[in-house]
């Protein structure tokens, strides 16, 4: 499988919700692309390098993205809503002319899924608070004189609290520690796993109790 890469300064975990303003001529012909022929791209953490300009060196896993709605208010500024697919690891790449990078990749299994642990309980609760919050300030934003917002709500629909990969990914998302461990998050196989980590980061700075 090969797919045209996105080197960005995030990380995409299945199932989330990504905003993007493309620009860039690579880029932008890139989700026409992809639009034209129904295919998703990857998303990839930046390595080595930046966003914009040459080509960037990435990390070797990524997520597909696939673009679900996208507007062009102003020539040139392509605003789109992706979604997070499927975990991968890049096998092979290469660059092309324009300096998009293309890669060959393996696709990851996801991880199995499955109701909460009872220690993973207040977890789901956090991520309701969070998402009760974020919808409130999205209505907010709507309501007043700011330009509207591309998109549904911060986090895709539909929400399932009691699922331990959604809680999992979601939480990571807003999560406020470095990328490099959002990384590794991500890459994790084990769900479960992933939300031990979690909660024992929120229990050491006390948003949730010992």
């Amino acid at each position: 499988m090969t797919l045209p890469i996105f080197a960005l300064n995030t990380v995409l975990f299945p199932g989330g919700a990504l905003p993007l303003r493309i620009f860039e001529a690579r880029y932008l012909d890139m989700a026409r692309e992809c639009l034209r022929d129904g295919q998703p791209f990857g998303v990839c953490l930046v390595a080595r390098g930046r966003e914009v300009g040459g080509a960037a060196t990435t990390e070797a896993v990524g997520c597909t993205a696939t673009i679900a709605e996208w507007d062009m208010q102003q020539l040139g500024l392509l605003l789109v809503r992706a979604v997070g697919g499927t975990r991968f690891r890049i096998r092979a790449r290469s660059v092309q002319p324009d300096g998009l990078l293309r890669a060959e990749v393996e696709p990851i299994a996801p991880d199995a899924d499955g109701p909460l642990a009872p220690a993973h309980a207040d977890c789901a609760d956090l991520l309701r608070r969070i998402v009760d919050d974020l919808d409130a300030q999205r209505a907010a934003r709507q309501a007043s004189a700011e330009p509207p917002v591309l998109g549904g709500p911060p986090f895709e629909p539909p929400h399932r609290f009691d699922s331990r990969v959604w809680v999992g990914n979601r939480l990571c998302e807003v999560l406020p520690v470095p990328l490099a461990a959002k990384q590794k998050l991500m890459e994790l196989p084990d769900a479960s796993a992933r939300l031990d980590i979690v909660t024992r980061y929120l229990k050491q700075h006390a948003v949730l109790e010992p």
